[in-house]
């Protein structure tokens, strides 16, 4: 690794993440490391992760007010990771994974909560934000393919997550 030439820059390690506070977070505190499928494993470390977060998360405003800052965080990580590897969205950043499927988690319908259970709701917002994210709908491709930098990376999760959140809110108005 060449650190005068951050254009270079490919993390592939723990060790070497460690020396870039901003790729490690940018990599999902490492989780973007796992493969296959980086960003399925990035947001089973943000599933995880959000189970204590939401010990914390008393109340609406304080989680509207931790989501918004992960994302503003998130566009800046992003993007600065993104430009230092020269790559867009580049497969191993899985911020963008842990905000939507901790969008999910905090906007699930309360009525699924009560009908399903914490570990059958994790599971749902798990599974359902990871199949938009992948497959990404109209106009979530189109977004993602056109919308530059850090805020691109990170729009196309926010809109996936809201697909979850649709068909989980739908779920519980029919179920």
């Amino acid at each position: 690794m060449n650190d005068k030439n951050p254009a270079n820059f490919r993390p592939h390690t723990f060790a070497s993440l460690r020396k870039k506070p901003i790729h490690f977070l940018a990599f999902g505190l490492g989780s973007g490391l796992i493969h296959p499928a980086p960003g399925t494993w990035g947001t089973l470390a943000a599933t995880l992760l959000y189970w204590p977060l939401s010990c914390l998360l008393i109340n609406p405003a304080i989680t509207a007010i931790f989501l918004l800052a992960a994302f503003a965080l998130g566009c800046w990580v992003c993007d600065k990771t993104a430009r230092d590897l020269g790559v867009h969205d580049f497969g191993e950043i899985v911020w963008d994974e842990f905000l939507g499927v901790w969008l999910v988690l905090a906007y699930l319908p309360p009525a699924l909560w009560t009908r399903w259970g914490t570990l059958l709701c994790y599971l749902a917002a798990f599974l359902l934000f990871r199949l938009f994210d992948i497959t990404k709908p109209p106009p979530i491709r189109q977004i993602d393919r056109h919308t530059p930098g850090g805020l691109g990376i990170m729009l196309d999760d926010v809109l996936a997550a809201g697909y979850a959140l649709a068909a989980l809110w739908l779920a519980a108005a029919v179920l």
